[in-house]
């Protein structure tokens, strides 16, 4: 359906282009694309602030910009090379950002195999939460779908929605359906509809203790709110909670995402309701996806050909790495924007950046290898997780681009690799 928009075009089409949009985990998929007077990409019927912002970041000579060495302009061929060399010398990679889509992460997990590397994600901390709720407890999550088709109440606990997913309502809310909406612990959302807010500003722990508590074994709580939330959950005929895994407090988020799953499980045995966690940005959920379908683990895992696959969301967080001095060597995707090199690393570690074109580089005394990439959904087909995990969306290229995809750099780069 799409192949008219990856065939090669010398004179760009003045028609709008349909497209799916891979800069938030919503995956919009009716967004008409159009081109600006100077061949730029735009949405001009589409209100959405992320996704303006995001298109701005790409600019059509990017096509043209080279690998670099150390800061120094250089071929493919050459950029290669030394990052194969990076690579062979290496004996414990970190391969960090992961921000692709599926096909890069499957090819990433091959090269990653080959080296004894660990995978995190620039979003690894958010998508640990999530996972170590998932193991421990067991989670009851919805979808886009079912919110919209069958909720008549939406919960949202400690977050405001739009700030980082501008259509979220516009995506769960159809128009001729009347659709209550309780903000718990935080103020209403500004971009929500009609809606109301109980508790805002309390701490989310306190409230999500007293709310099972009351849920769970039925004991009288002094907030008549939670209490009054408690009946209008059990008359609805659907209840959807919404959280947003980055607000709620750092410390311990994964408690408090276990809390809530708890009060939805126990909320059906009487009634119906359902979860959706606002999360998976920059492809995290796609590429956590790949990475426990090929190795039976979630991010945060060290995988290598003829060892044991070993977990460890703590010991394999990005951050704690870096700061013990635990990695030889960093492999850094940011495929959808230009996310700088983590602050806390080693000015002697070697680096590889398979990253936006317009990336800036650092100044680093230890080699390092830049390389752009194809960012999918604009520079090459491909295909992401939506928030729900339900459907995997294809991307089709919204221009003509000779940048390489991450897959075929992560592909060429365990063929450069020289055992040494």
């Amino acid at each position: 359906m799409h192949d008219s928009l990856t065939k090669k075009n010398p004179q760009p089409s003045a028609e709008p282009l349909p497209w799916t949009c891979p800069f938030c985990p919503l995956l919009c998929d009716d967004i008409t694309l159009a081109r600006t007077d100077d061949q730029r990409l735009a949405a001009p019927h589409t209100a959405c602030p992320r996704l303006t912002e995001s298109l701005a970041r790409f600019d059509p000579k990017q096509a043209n910009t080279p690998p670099a060495i150390d800061g120094h302009a250089t071929d493919l061929a050459s950029a290669l090379s030394q990052a194969g060399s990076i690579l062979s010398a290496a004996r414990r990679p970190l391969f960090g950002g992961l921000a692709t889509d599926v096909a890069g992460a499957r090819a990433l997990y091959e090269l990653a195999a080959h080296c004894g590397a660990i995978l995190d994600h620039l979003h690894g901390d958010t998508l640990a939460d999530t996972n170590r709720a998932l193991q421990d407890r067991g989670v009851f999550f919805t979808t886009l779908s079912e919110i919209r088709s069958r909720a008549d109440l939406i919960v949202v606990f400690a977050c405001a929605p739009s700030r980082r997913y501008p259509r979220f309502y516009e995506r769960v809310i159809a128009q001729e359906r009347d659709v209550s909406i309780v903000f718990v612990g935080c103020d209403v959302d500004p971009d929500s509809p009609q809606a109301e807010s109980i508790l805002p500003g309390t701490d989310p722990f306190d409230t999500l203790a007293l709310w099972s508590a009351h849920i769970k074994g039925g004991r009288p709580i002094a907030s008549t709110e939670l209490t009054t939330l408690t009946e209008r959950i059990n008359k609805a005929h659907y209840t959807a909670f919404i959280y947003e895994p980055s607000a709620l407090p750092t410390q311990h988020a994964a408690l408090a995402i276990e809390a809530l799953q708890r009060i939805v499980k126990a909320i059906n045995r009487t009634a119906r309701a359902g979860a959706l966690a606002l999360t998976g940005d920059d492809g995290a959920l796609s590429v956590n996806q790949a990475i426990t379908w090929l190795s039976g683990f979630p991010l945060r895992t060290r995988v290598a050909y003829g060892l044991p696959l070993d977990h460890d969301a703590h010991r394999y967080r990005t951050e704690t790495l870096l700061k013990r001095n635990e990695i030889d060597a960093l492999v850094w995707i940011s495929s959808f924007a230009p996310e700088p090199l983590p602050a806390s690393l080693s000015d002697t570690v070697p680096a590889i950046i398979l990253g936006h074109p317009s990336t800036t580089l650092p100044a680093r005394q230890a080699p390092t290898v830049f390389i752009p990439v194809a960012t999918p959904g604009i520079d090459s087909g491909g295909h992401l997780f939506r928030v729900d995990t339900s459907v995997v969306a294809p991307l089709a290229a919204a221009r003509e681009s000779v940048l390489p995809t991450v897959a075929s750099i992560a592909t060429q780069l365990a063929q450069a690799r020289r055992p040494q």
